[in-house]
């Protein structure tokens, strides 16, 4: 479907996966730690499975989640401009039927999503704590995206435990720094830490990113720890990588 695109955005693709996702760097683009979430989330594949999306941007996680599943996407996102974005993304790649968004703060989706009912939900949230001393973006989209000015880890994980069925698996995507708290966080809202996975830059280099699986009510241990993600050979993505967005063909 033909979509009209304001002056300051694009169409960017996944092109291992045939998405397209509208971009605007003055408001929002997604990044690197969209696609690992992405590929990371183990979600249900069933036509009847509930996906929810939280602090959705411009849609871009839950929209790669498309070739995974033929289940239901619920996305949640409080910039109205991203919210909008995420749906003429939807219109774009023709999931109407199965991708709705709401445009709201997420301590308030809890009147539109029924409370343990959904089986997975994947969350890209702000990244950084609202100290006096942090440095925020001037542009208030990007400073939304990346700060917990609306919404803070601790909301994310009180919704997300509300909203999963028992068993549900939440998959998140944070910075490395805040894993004593995000391990603390999950076990108190009953999110029992399943998969955790480090991306680093470079081979050698300190891990920039982590992935977590949690599983509402699950039995406090059995955590794994899986191989690393090497984002980076040289210049270049590493061969995982190129993979994750290009598919097998490149060299």
């Amino acid at each position: 479907m033909q979509v009209e695109l304001k002056s300051d955005e694009r169409i960017d693709q996944l092109y291992r996966d045939d998405i397209q996702i509208i971009q605007s760097p003055s408001v929002f683009s997604f990044s690197l730690d969209a696609v690992l979430l992405a590929n990371f989330a183990e979600v249900k594949k069933a036509s009847k499975t509930k996906i929810v999306d939280l602090c959705s941007g411009n849609g871009a996680v839950g929209l790669f989640l498309s070739k995974k599943t033929a289940g239901h996407v619920t996305m949640v996102e409080i910039q109205s401009r991203l919210a909008e974005m995420a749906m003429r993304s939807i219109q774009l790649n023709d999931l109407t039927d199965r991708y709705d968004v709401y445009n709201m703060p997420l301590k308030d989706a809890l009147t539109k999503i029924n409370a343990d009912s959904i089986d997975n939900i994947v969350c890209n949230p702000p990244y950084f704590e609202d100290l006096p001393s942090s440095k925020k973006n001037p542009n208030e989209h990007l400073a939304l995206a990346r700060h917990e000015l609306t919404t803070s880890l601790e909301e994310v994980l009180q919704v997300s435990q509300k909203m999963l069925k028992m068993n549900g698996k939440l998959f998140l995507v944070h910075r490395p720094d805040r894993l004593p708290e995000i391990l603390t966080k999950l076990v108190k809202n009953r999110l029992a830490p399943k998969r955790i996975q480090f991306a680093h830059s470079h081979a050698g280099d300190e891990a920039n990113m982590v992935l977590i699986e949690a599983i509402k009510d699950g039995k406090p241990n059995g955590t794994r720890i899986l191989p690393p993600i090497v984002i980076y050979e040289g210049l270049e993505y590493s061969k995982a990588i190129k993979e994750l967005l290009y598919g097998n063909s490149t060299d």
